[in-house]
């Protein structure tokens, strides 16, 4: 059996003419696609993720915005900013930084961006339009397991899916996306009985729920096809949701790093560019 790496780059850079190609076009009509970045403190993670959306947006010929607020900021202040660009006709798409420092409410923060400038899927409206199969424009890294699966040609229709995590920015999300392409997903969590067996039955397992190597060799079947979302930091190296032994029975996963994580930020720049 010859297993498939499904490397983040080519996935991404399959998006990237296209986004280029409508950022340009905007350009030439008078219109730079603008993301406004929020920032809220000084968690280097945020930081860190904030780099690279700024490199990439440039690197595709668009412009960012960024807002750095010290972490004492009110909430009602952090929203106020959020509705000025939203009012704001030179900003295309909004996108703040999560977390957000304890005393603010992230769901107050994701439900004031306009949800035509709503980027990452935060304001209630765009979730529910997902929920309700109107929308694809779920939040970025649920596309991004879709797209990679989709690029490397693994048939969801039918298939068992356990996806572990029952988060609202992966697990929940990812699970409906799977479901208007006809798979079965099942979603596990901390309270669910008997999740070998379950992950055993799985064709395709999505894990997204933030513990280094959880799923082992013996959890699987052969030829399992392994989305792995995590990225967790273990004695200086990333690893992910997935031990690394588990890909010998594998027909096909994704690396970490260099996988999903690659792919979810340009996700976030073809929703950026949708209205374009």
């Amino acid at each position: 059996m010859d297993t498939i790496i499904m490397r983040g780059k080519p996935v991404a850079d399959a998006y990237r003419e296209a986004i280029s190609k409508k950022i340009t076009e905007a350009k030439e009509r008078g219109l730079l696609v603008t993301l406004a970045i929020i920032v809220v403190g000084d968690d280097p993670a945020s930081h860190v993720y904030k780099d690279r959306l700024v490199k990439l947006i440039e690197s595709l010929g668009g412009a960012a915005k960024v807002i750095l607020m010290p972490a004492e900021t009110p909430e009602a202040e952090v929203i106020s900013t959020i509705k000025k660009l939203n009012r704001n006709r030179y900003v295309s798409g909004i996108m703040p930084m999560m977390p957000m420092p304890k005393h603010i409410n992230s769901d107050n923060v994701g439900a004031a961006i306009s949800p035509n400038k709503d980027v990452d899927c935060l304001n209630p409206q765009n979730i529910g339009d997902v929920f309700m199969g109107r929308s694809r424009f779920a939040a970025c890294t649920p596309r991004a397991c879709m797209a990679t699966l989709e690029h490397y040609g693994i048939e969801l229709e039918g298939k068992r899916v356990a996806v572990i995590g029952r988060s609202n920015v992966v697990g929940k999300p990812v699970s409906v996306l799977l479901l208007q392409k006809n798979a079965t997903p099942t979603i596990c969590h901390s309270r669910t009985k008997n999740l070998p067996e379950i992950l055993q039955e799985a064709d395709i397992i999505v894990a997204a729920l933030g513990k280094p190597c959880f799923v082992k060799p013996e959890m699987v079947k052969e030829g399992v096809v392994i989305v792995d979302v995590g990225i967790n930091a273990v004695d200086g190296k990333l690893v992910g949701d997935v031990d690394p032994a588990v890909e010998a029975k594998a027909s096909a996963f994704t690396p970490v790093p260099g996988g999903i994580g690659v792919v979810s930020n340009m996700m976030l720049m073809e929703c950026l560019t949708r209205h374009l």
